[in-house]
């Protein structure tokens, strides 16, 4: 088995059996992601997908403007950003994609960044569901071709991020209903709440929760997804499959 293949080899080094710890459980798990005795890491890619959401807009579950998502592309594009000096130490190629900001980004033209927008925006899912079943498709299906184009330019190895105001409630929203865990305990501060702030956004939270039925979703991830999801995080989830 290669299993055991790959542990012999990592056995047989000159050092106690186990001395590296969990250094060795990495490489056993990579030899078998790759399915060889010799694995490697190849243009390693970290990419990024930001989009907004309507809900930051009423500013209910969230202390800063919406606005700050097409501030941060531009600081991930212009190197200014923890994830820049994250990928540089590690010497990983970083791809920023706009997956539905709030603003017209269709001026830059950097070799890095990736013009996949499918809207402004969601829809504040306070009065409506986030988006229709057809554009969470289409975020789904993009976010599978932009890891098919990176992995036929040769990286064996990615990573995901994202970026948007207001998507900490979002994946509350998701995980509250897939878990069946209580809302209140999926709702983190996010960046900068304070007390107040953070009851505001679970009552909030807990309004939305109840408007879209959301204990009926756990096991509909598609109509989930169009009820409170973001295009960004729609987008990750064809990239994850697409990786997978």
């Amino acid at each position: 088995m290669l299993k055991d293949q790959l542990q012999n080899k990592i056995n047989s080094k000159t050092k106690p059996l186990g001395a590296l710890g969990l250094l060795e459980e990495i490489a056993l798990q990579v030899g078998l992601i790759q399915q060889t005795t010799a694995p490697f890491i190849a243009r390693p890619t970290i990419m990024v997908f930001a989009a907004d959401h309507g809900i930051a807009e009423t500013g209910l579950v969230n202390p800063y403007p919406q606005s700050v998502t097409a501030q941060m592309v531009l600081n991930f594009l212009n190197g200014g950003a923890a994830i820049n000096v994250f990928t540089q130490m590690n010497r990983l190629q970083l791809i920023v994609v706009d997956a539905g900001v709030n603003a017209n980004l269709s001026h830059l033209e950097q070799p890095n960044f990736i013009q996949a927008k499918q809207g402004m925006g969601t829809v504040n899912y306070l009065t409506a569901p986030a988006m229709s079943m057809d554009l969470a498709l289409s975020c789904i299906k993009k976010g599978k071709e932009l890891v098919t184009v990176v992995a036929k330019d040769g990286t064996n190895c990615i990573g995901f991020g994202e970026m948007g105001i207001g998507n900490t409630s979002s994946a509350a929203l998701i995980m509250h209903a897939i878990t069946g865990t209580p809302l209140a305990e999926c709702v983190g501060r996010g960046t900068g709440s304070n007390d107040d702030q953070l009851n505001t956004k679970i009552n909030t939270l807990e309004k939305v929760a109840v408007m879209h039925q959301l204990h009926t979703l756990g096991n509909e991830p598609m109509q989930l997804l169009s009820a409170v999801g973001g295009f960004e995080i729609a987008m990750m989830v064809g990239a994850y499959l697409a990786a997978a």
